[in-house]
């Protein structure tokens, strides 16, 4: 069976054939667990919010305009119920709205890295970053969201957000070459 669009699914929810919601969920319950278990830190936590998560959507469905993509709505409700749970377990975030830098985009250069290391290494890595950074590296580079998106989801402004995602990339590189040193450290 061909893939369709996320709309295509939504519209046949909406129109009250509600199995097609399991084509919703299929499709996002990787991201939606891997963002709620980061942010939550516990598999059992997290298996409950992200199956929170998709019944709140389904019973919101009705509120999704599609001005912006399903999945920033969907990844939001996740960070959302997560960060909720979170704060009612008195654990404090710490803003960075103030932080001002220059609209700089630095990619990695992971060439050090053998090919049939590199996912790996960076698994490795990523889930060494706090909550808040593993999420943006997460949506900015393996659900391919741009800055808006993410800012929607976080509820960062644009500005904050490319700060915290420039700081995340400059945290991931430094544990990417620890990692790398130890490694080498190892082999020799």
């Amino acid at each position: 069976m061909e893939q369709k669009d996320d709309s295509y699914y939504i519209e046949k929810v909406k129109a009250g054939q509600t199995n097609y919601f399991s084509y919703i969920v299929e499709r996002y319950q990787d991201i939606v667990f891997s963002i709620a278990m980061k942010v939550l830190k516990n598999r059992e936590d997290a298996e409950e919010m992200a199956q929170e998560s998709f019944i709140k959507a389904y019973k919101s469905l009705h509120t999704f305009k599609g001005t912006a993509k399903f999945s920033t709505w969907m990844y939001r409700i996740t960070y959302n119920n997560c960060i909720s749970e979170v704060r009612k377990r008195k654990i404090h975030f710490t803003s960075t709205d103030d932080v001002q830098i220059a609209d700089e985009t630095e990619e990695m250069n992971l060439d050090g890295i053998p090919e049939e290391n590199r996912a790996q290494a960076i698994k490795t890595a990523m889930e060494k970053l706090p909550e808040d950074e593993y999420t943006l590296i997460l949506l900015y580079y393996f659900e391919e969201q741009s800055i808006e998106e993410i800012s929607k989801v976080t509820k960062l402004s644009e500005s904050n957000t490319k700060v915290k995602l420039y700081r995340a990339r400059k945290k991931l590189y430094t544990i990417l070459n620890e990692l790398m040193k130890d490694e080498l450290y190892s082999i020799l």
